[in-house]
C-alpha cells in the first residue's frame, strides 16, 4: 500500500512541478520522461482477434540546450491466431530539438530528430513451423514534433525507421513505426526533489 501511494504521489508532483515551471524545457541540465505507443492496434474477428502494442520508455537529460542523451527500453507484443511476435531492446538515445522557428507549425511545437542504438531483437513463433529469432544491434532515427501542452509537459507524434542486424536464424529486421506519446520536462533539481519524497514515503 505504501509502494502504491509513493508511486501516486510521484506522478502528482511531477505534474505539479510539470506546471508550475514555466521557463523549463530544452534547457541544459534538465530531465526529459515519458514514453512513445506504437503501432497499439485491435482488431476483433471470429476466430482471429489481432492485437499490436509496443511501448517504449525514455529518460534523457540535456546535455547543451536542444540537445539530449539518455536510454530508452522498447518493448513490444504481437499476436493472432497461431502467430506471436515479441520485440524487446535497450538502447543509448538521443535528440535535437530544431531551434529554428521558421520551421515550426505552431508557436508551442518544436520539430525534433531522434536517434538510437543498442541491443535489439524479435522473436517469431508461428504454428507449425520454427520459431525464428533476430537478435542483434538496433538501430533507429526519424523525425518527430512535440507540442507542448503546458511548459512542460509535450504530447509527440514520432516517425522513426528501426533496423535490427544480429545472428539470429533472421539476420535482418526493418519496419517503419508511427507513434504516440508523451514527455515531461523537469530541471534536475526538481527531479531529485521528487526522488526524495517518493524515497521517504515508502521508508
Amino acid at each position: 500500500m505504501k509502494k502504491a501511494y509513493a508511486v501516486l504521489i510521484c506522478g502528482l508532483s511531477f505534474m505539479v512541478l510539470a506546471t508550475n515551471q514555466a521557463h523549463a524545457q530544452l534547457q541544459k541540465g534538465n530531465i526529459l520522461i515519458g514514453a512513445d505507443l506504437m503501432g497499439m492496434s485491435a482488431d476483433f474477428q471470429s476466430g482471429n482477434t489481432t492485437f499490436n502494442l509496443a511501448i517504449h520508455p525514455k529518460v534523457a537529460w540535456f546535455i547543451q540546450d536542444n540537445i539530449a542523451i539518455g536510454g530508452m527500453v522498447n518493448l513490444g507484443l504481437s499476436t493472432r491466431k497461431g502467430y506471436t511476435a515479441i520485440s524487446y531492446g535497450v538502447s543509448a538515445l538521443g535528440r535535437y530539438y530544431i531551434a529554428d522557428k521558421q520551421v515550426q507549425l505552431l508557436k508551442q511545437s518544436r520539430f525534433f530528430l531522434e536517434g538510437n542504438v543498442g541491443i535489439s531483437g524479435q522473436n517469431t513463433k508461428v504454428d507449425g513451423s520454427d520459431n525464428v529469432s533476430t537478435n542483434g544491434l538496433g538501430i533507429g532515427f526519424g523525425p518527430g514534433v512535440a507540442y507542448f501542452i503546458t511548459p512542460n509537459i509535450s504530447l509527440e507524434g514520432l516517425l522513426k525507421y528501426n533496423l535490427t542486424v544480429g545472428f539470429g536464424n533472421s539476420t535482418t529486421n526493418n519496419q517503419i513505426a508511427f507513434g504516440l506519446g508523451f514527455q515531461i520536462y523537469l530541471p534536475t533539481k526538481k527531479a531529485r526533489e521528487v526522488y526524495n519524497d517518493v524515497k521517504s514515503q515508502m521508508k
